[in-house]
């Protein structure tokens, strides 16, 4: 089985143009690793199973967890209000800042935006990020809606800082890295560079594939979004973790606590993330068997976990191009899901072009650093999505390219949830929000909620209502 994963990961990587691909197979207590390809281009190293990737989000996993030792050890409360612990916090709305509790925070329902947009400028430290949440804008009263938020889990990270007293780095290695043994799970360039790590590439409108710059997350001096995104790791500490958060919480919390983190806290609509938010994992139906997981995206960069608790199973798969990563990842876990367990995936199927739904969505959306546009020609609907040109303009950074116009079509049922059929982001789900009128007033795409500003042809303007 492993000559036959090997040889689908090689496919895959070289189909979709993805440079190098590492994955890892935990079964039956055992480890199977299959990687393809190298670790850049220009310098190339074979890629392999300690082969250190940004894993962005998959960083959030981390988080919550050392966050849930604290609440194990009496230091935190999950329904405490944030402020319990970070009393400086101001937001955009008094009312929300003093309700926003810390499970808010972990199980993305404190209504906060996507993230702040890194200006680079000023202190780039948790405490300035929180220093700046004012300027965050609110896309919801807290607890009323689940839409993930990478400023949320930085606050989080701000929690821990205040509680332990030390840098969140040095608190994370203290509370869950080092006590699981992962010495490849990293903050930090200095640390990353001491090691065999893949670099990043995106694809360029000439097709060509030109190395990410910033690496992933790691800007010199910023630090702010470490909580939410910030670790490098390899495929082989990715099954730790997993073999971690099969166990007994060993050394770090009690069972029932490290299992409380799989438990459902909201549930998740038409969202190919999954069924529903545990604490911080997604939450996912396998056929009947219960799965738990996270990804992550950053410049260049694309990882994927996914745990499946009752077989002791997991799959871990990291990609180090963009936009080929995010199919190639997942193609990876539908075959090992499939090969391993049994488990095939159904893609949904959309129903026939309908005119009279397209024109109720069709127009711009958007959350703090990207646009997203929907458009007809009166025969197909189209999703494009991609970072503000001002954004560009104002960053001296390299930046992702954007993700053009490709199929969308509406699912069976009331006609507000839809899938993307074609292009980088193809198989992604969502569902478009209405307001008490049934106006369409936001779309939901990769569990986060864009607020609709213009309608096509009308007048920009963002829309006041906040679904509850």
């Amino acid at each position: 089985m492993q000559d036959k994963l090997s040889e689908f990961v090689k496919t895959q990587a070289v189909e979709l143009g993805v440079p190098g691909v590492a994955v890892g197979v935990l079964l039956d207590g055992q480890e199977i690793y299959a990687s393809h390809g190298v670790t850049s281009l220009s310098n190339p190293l074979p890629v392999d199973e300690k082969t250190l990737f940004p894993v962005a989000s998959v960083s959030k996993t981390f988080t919550a967890t050392a966050l849930m030792r604290l609440v194990a050890e009496g230091k935190v409360d999950l329904d405490a209000p944030v402020r319990r612990y970070v009393p400086e916090l101001k937001l955009a709305d008094e009312r929300a800042a003093a309700r926003i509790t810390v499970l808010n925070l972990l199980n993305h329902t404190a209504g906060l935006d996507w993230n702040l947009v890194d200006d680079g400028e000023g202190d780039r430290s948790l405490a300035g990020l929180v220093a700046k949440l004012p300027k965050l804008p609110l896309i919801a009263p807290p607890g009323a809606r689940a839409s993930y938020s990478q400023a949320g889990y930085n606050l989080a990270g701000r929690i821990v800082e205040k509680v332990t007293g030390l840098p969140f780095e040095q608190a994370m290695a203290s509370l869950v890295l080092e006590p699981v043994g992962l010495s490849d799970t990293v903050y930090g360039l200095a640390e990353v560079m001491v090691r065999k790590f893949a670099v990043g590439y995106n694809r360029g409108d000439d097709g060509e594939l030109r190395p990410a710059r910033p690496w992933s997350a790691f800007r010199e001096g910023a630090r702010g979004d470490n909580p939410g995104g910030g670790l490098a790791s390899s495929v082989s500490d990715l099954l730790r973790w997993a073999r971690f958060h099969l166990g007994e919480g060993e050394g770090v919390l009690p069972a029932a606590v490290l299992h409380r983190m799989r438990e459902q806290t909201v549930g998740l609509r038409a969202s190919t993330l999954g069924d529903g938010f545990g604490i911080c994992w997604f939450l996912h139906d396998l056929d009947g068997m219960h799965g738990i997981g996270h990804g992550g995206s950053g410049n260049g960069q694309f990882a994927e976990l996914l745990i499946v608790p009752e077989r002791d199973f997991a799959v871990v798969s990291l990609a180090n191009a963009g936009p080929g990563g995010y199919p190639c990842n997942q193609s990876v876990v539908r075959w090992a899901l499939e090969h391993y367990l049994g488990v095939i995936e159904t893609a949904a199927q959309p129903v026939p072009y309908d005119g009279g739904r397209a024109r109720q969505v069709v127009g711009r959306y958007e959350i703090d650093a990207m646009n997203l546009d929907i458009v007809t020609d009166g025969t197909r609907l189209t999703l494009a999505v991609g970072i503000k040109p001002e954004i560009r303009e104002a960053s001296d950074e390299e930046m992702p390219p954007d993700y053009p116009a490709a199929d969308i079509g509406f699912l069976p049922g009331d006609g507000d949830e839809y899938i993307i059929t074609a292009g980088g982001l193809a198989g992604q789900r969502g569902y478009f929000s209405r307001d008490a009128k049934g106006e369409v007033i936001g779309v939901d795409l990769a569990g986060r909620l864009f607020s609709r500003v213009a309608a096509q042809g009308g007048a920009a303007g963002v829309v006041s209502h906040v679904p509850q």
